[in-house]
């Protein structure tokens, strides 16, 4: 993968804005949805403000075979903010004891919006770099979204 690329997602949940960015920006509330299938986060902590950290590490599950145990932090800074509507931050992930080969850099910008008792979410990523042991999880990217969306909206539906 070379130069920047873009990977965007829209999607819509039957609940309010609310109720989607407190699961977004609440780490109690982001554990228990993040990520792709047969993924856990044993760690989250988010500091919400103008320049605060965020801080996810996603864990496989025994699900994930060989990959199990394997542990992928993401540390991001804030760097936009709207409570309620608008989180932008910049993202780095990586496979840990392996950052150097394995680092993504990206910038997300998370946009909500109410329409009829829905929430519509907006989510674009950019990616900057990609290195050079990175290139299948980037690819994978738009799948693992999709996946971790779905989370969410199963979470979101049970009465989070």
């Amino acid at each position: 993968m070379s130069g920047i690329q873009e990977v965007k997602f829209e999607k819509a949940f039957d609940a309010p804005v609310a109720k989607v960015w407190e699961a977004w920006t609440n780490p109690e509330e982001l554990k228990k949805w993040w990520g792709p299938d047969n993924v856990t986060i044993p760690e989250c902590e988010i500091d919400l403000r103008v320049g605060g950290r965020v801080y996810i590490v996603m864990e496989a599950t025994e699900a994930m075979g060989e990959y199990a145990g394997t542990r992928w932090p993401m540390e991001a800074k804030i760097t936009g903010l709207e409570a309620g509507k608008k989180l932008i931050y910049e993202a780095k992930a990586w496979t840990e004891g392996d950052q150097e080969a394995t680092t993504i850099e990206t910038v997300q910008e998370l946009s909500l919006t109410e329409d009829n008792g829905q929430t519509k979410m907006y989510l674009k990523a950019t990616l900057n770099k990609v290195s050079p042991k990175a290139g299948m999880a980037a690819e994978g990217m738009k799948y693992g979204y999709a996946q971790q969306f779905e989370k969410l909206d199963k979470y979101l539906g049970a009465g989070a």
